[in-house]
């Protein structure tokens, strides 16, 4: 991505209240709120445009972070019937300032989204079904312009869950390691948390007590990020944890202190390492 100056509007002077963010030379902009002031949100007249919106929060059976995204023709009307639903604690708007926007080219954004969001081990995607639209390639192009700059926009509106994965090859000199039982598992320390890499190895066998972990193993094998290969799991895409130690619990099929148990080539622990640098 380019370089780029982002510019942010406190409406109320609260750092995670109600605020505008805009890139410079941009036809976009974004407007967030928690929900506890989507009443003030739905009053802005930008949402009275066509746009596509984010619905965020946390689920509350294993903490892992969980997504909405949607689309309308006009995005106010639209969130409004979101209101019965209890996942969600902030909704995030993108708009056109020049109200450029057509319902096919926002169903084409909400589409990519959608399949980045789900390609991403660490979210919830609350979507029950895949949306998207043909556009002709100029428009199509047009929009993937439109859509790099909102997600250079999303992970300072505190939404990270887009964020390209990391080159496990270019960063090989940084790669942990975390063994148990003639297993191993490669990954990665990354601005939202700890990647685990493809081809990675996991214990097959969850914990007797690790009911949070067993949930979240069983999750990201119905999602097909983990898969069965004879006395043991294997990742087959790149996933992405909040910490290690939720990667490290993967893994190992139970409650871990990823700080200790992932290492370098060297073997010197995560904790070890940070501490060196700091």
């Amino acid at each position: 991505m380019q370089a780029a100056t982002i510019k942010i509007f406190l409406v109320h002077g609260r750092p995670n209240g109600l605020r505008t963010a805009e890139l410079s030379n941009w036809s976009g902009k974004a407007i967030a709120a928690p929900r506890t002031e989507i009443s003030e949100l739905l009053r802005r007249e930008e949402l009275s445009s066509p746009g596509f919106y984010l619905l965020t929060g946390v689920d509350p059976d294993n903490g892992d972070r969980t997504i909405y995204i949607g689309e309308a023709e006009n995005v106010s009307n639209r969130l409004k019937g979101h209101s019965a639903k209890d996942f969600w604690n902030a909704a995030t708007v993108f708009v056109s300032k020049d109200e450029n926007l057509t319902k096919a080219h926002i169903r084409y954004l909400e589409g990519l989204l959608i399949e980045r969001a789900k390609n991403n081990g660490a979210t919830i995607v609350m979507n029950s079904a895949s949306s998207g639209a043909r556009l002709p390639e100029s428009d199509a192009a047009e929009m993937d312009i439109f859509l790099e700059k909102c997600l250079q926009l999303l992970p300072v509106l505190g939404i990270p869950d887009f964020t390209e994965k990391v080159d496990q090859i270019s960063e090989s000199n940084d790669l942990l390691y975390c063994k148990i039982k003639g297993f191993t598992a490669t990954g990665k320390r990354t601005a939202n948390g700890f990647i685990v890499f493809a081809g990675s190895q996991a214990v097959l066998e969850h914990r007797p007590s690790a009911k949070r972990m067993r949930d979240k193993r069983e999750k990201l094998i119905e999602k097909g990020l983990l898969q069965v290969q004879g006395d043991h799991l294997v990742f087959i895409d790149d996933v992405e944890f909040g910490s290690p130690s939720t990667a490290g619990s993967v893994v190992r099929g139970g409650n871990t202190n990823g700080l200790t148990n992932w290492k370098n080539v060297d073997g010197i622990p995560l904790k070890q390492l940070e501490e060196q640098q700091t």
